[in-house]
């Protein structure tokens, strides 16, 4: 490789509130200046965008959907002549895929952001076997996927063809420097847990609020996050005669402060990409107790340590029960841990030693 910079471009949908948006601008502007000349393309309008992209360069299609971006993109590879393209989420990964065909010079990478034949047990679409086809196709195009957790990657090659070679484990980073809370073990007063995700079916908040309704001690229960199940959440919820207990708030800019005052957070998901809020939680110094589930838990909860992973309804609400009554978490303890493993430095680091790696091949 020359010393000239690396040029590469990031791909979103959006800037809306999203884990890829989120960590696909913080890694876009986060890369060695001196080393990455680094823009983001945004096919959707800016209008919706909610993250603070500080000076990196954003370009904005203002197009309604990802399929009516192919030309505005196309010309601005032309124009750009970057040394790679990386997008995030399963369908522009898919679309930006098919360039490769015609720009044989960019190295193409996908970052995907599910464990998707999981993903599709809970949201099943009549298109998924298309879909499922494209991506397959679209993945052997690519010359690198990075996945965010074991679970992730594993799917990958075990259900989307994908040789282990081309594939990249790269967690998500820690994006945020939130200031760890007081320590705190008071047991006289309502303890107070948080669930802060999209309101859909595979968030697992029924299952949540199953399992409150059996607590016979008082709580405080916050939930964050907008999404179709709302008006069903909020109906169950009335129907456990929980609505008193309840805090709703459909967005905030302040989350660390949300999590520093609570006690527990609370993760129902069936699947997961790689949890982001579960590592801002454990900064903070707030535990977690989640259901077992595929995307990378277990790279991110030490059991008894910053959290629990329970494997039933039954072990969840003992896990409550227990945690209720001693509250004996280590806030220094609970952060630490996610620090080592998922700091800013070294998250970057992998990626920039992965483009690096990727222009080398050349």
């Amino acid at each position: 490789m020359n010393s000239k910079k690396i040029k590469i471009l990031f791909i979103l949908p959006s800037l809306a509130a999203g884990g890829a948006e989120r960590i696909m601008s913080f890694v876009a502007k986060s890369l060695n200046k001196k080393q990455f000349d680094t823009k983001l393309i945004v096919t959707g309008y800016k209008s919706k965008s909610v993250y603070n992209t500080g000076d990196l360069e954003v370009i904005y299609l203002n197009k309604s959907r990802v399929l009516k971006s192919g030309f505005s993109l196309f010309r601005l590879f032309l124009r750009e002549k970057p040394h790679i393209v990386i997008s995030s989420i399963v369908h522009l990964n898919t679309f930006s895929a098919f360039f490769s065909l015609i720009l044989p010079r960019t190295k193409f990478i996908a970052r995907e952001a599910n464990v998707l034949s999981v993903l599709n047990q809970h949201n099943p679409s009549k298109s998924f076997l298309f879909s499922k086809r494209m991506v397959v196709i679209a993945y052997k195009l690519v010359d690198k996927i990075i996945c965010q957790s074991k679970d992730m990657q594993q799917d990958v090659v075990a259900n989307y063809g994908v040789p282990l070679h081309k594939t990249v484990l790269i967690n998500n980073p820690i994006t945020n420097s939130f200031q760890l809370k007081r320590e705190i073990h008071d047991t006289t007063k309502a303890i107070r847990f948080i669930t802060i995700t999209r309101l859909s079916k595979h968030k697992g908040h029924k299952r949540i609020i199953d399992a409150l309704s059996t607590l016979n001690f008082p709580f405080h229960y916050t939930i964050i996050g907008k999404g179709s199940e709302k008006e069903f959440i909020f109906n169950y919820l009335k129907e456990k005669n929980l609505s008193d207990q309840v805090e709703y708030v459909e967005y905030t800019n302040e989350v660390d402060t949300y999590l520093s005052r609570s006690d527990l957070y609370l993760q129902g998901s069936y699947v997961e990409g790689f949890p982001n809020i579960l590592i801002e939680s454990c900064v903070v110094g707030t535990p977690v107790l989640a259901f077992n589930a595929p995307g990378g838990l277990d790279e991110i909860i030490e059991q008894g340590i910053n959290g629990y992973i329970a494997n039933s309804n039954e072990e969840f609400i003992n896990y409550l029960n227990i945690i209720n009554s001693s509250r004996d978490f280590e806030v220094d303890k609970v952060s630490n841990i996610v620090k080592e493993r998922f700091g800013k430095e070294k998250i970057i680091t992998e990626y920039e030693n992965l483009f690096f790696n990727l222009v080398n091949s050349n």
